[in-house]
């Protein structure tokens, strides 16, 4: 993964940074829709202030609970895989493919 000196080549830098970008839309996309499904009703129908602001306020902790959860979960599996990658790139003894073969 990294040089001499511990830097990254701009392809390295390129990959890490579609997937943040991937993981902040995927996340975003997520919570829109549940934001959606759980305040949509409070605009659908005639309900109460008080109903209404409690289904707000529940689609709004719902989706920013999601919003995290979906950007951390999809960052640490890109950050496992590319550590299980960086780590079978050389098999552990030459002319092998595998410890076990």
């Amino acid at each position: 993964m990294t040089t001499y000196g511990g830097r990254r080549s701009q392809a390295e830098r390129d990959v890490i940074t579609v997937e943040i970008g991937y993981a902040l839309c995927s996340a975003a996309f997520a919570a829109a829709v549940l934001f959606g499904a759980v305040a949509g009703p409070a605009f659908a129908f005639d309900l109460s202030a008080g109903a209404r602001g409690t289904l707000v306020a529940a689609g709004a902790t719902a989706a920013a609970v999601l919003f995290v959860a979906r950007v951390v979960s999809v960052l640490v599996r890109f950050g496992q895989s590319r550590a299980a990658r960086d780590g079978a790139a050389q098999p552990s003894q030459p002319g092998r493919t595998s410890p076990d073969s």
